[in-house]
């Protein structure tokens, strides 16, 4: 269960990196990235993000790209919620198979 200090924070967590990571894949062309839900740990030390890419066929190169940005993203979240949070969470990112497992179902369903 999940406290309400951790839901507000992951709320805060998710605005704030939507934001920059909309900027970043501007730089990436043609890709867009979403954060679909952030779950944060009981401590607040760390950030499980998860993010749905768009197209499909870039999912893992940008994932992987995300990755190796980790620090500057971290930074730049820092700054925009150093007078919210005492500690910036470690970031975490995972990919959102959401929509891949609804079109599986359809596809299902369909048949």
């Amino acid at each position: 269960m999940e406290s309400t200090r951790q839901h507000k924070v992951s709320r805060l967590i998710q605005k704030d990196l939507s934001d920059i990571l909309l900027r970043y894949a501007r730089s990436l062309s043609g890709t867009l990235i979403s954060v679909s839900e952030v779950r944060v740990s009981p401590d607040l030390a760390i950030a499980h993000v998860y993010l749905s890419i768009f197209p499909q066929d870039r999912m893992d190169s940008t994932l992987s790209k995300v990755n190796e940005d980790k620090g500057k993203i971290r930074g730049e979240m820092g700054r925009l919620e150093r007078h919210q949070l005492r500690i910036i969470p470690e970031l975490h990112f995972h990919l959102d198979d959401t929509i891949n497992r609804m079109e599986r179902i359809d596809t299902l369903l369909q048949s």
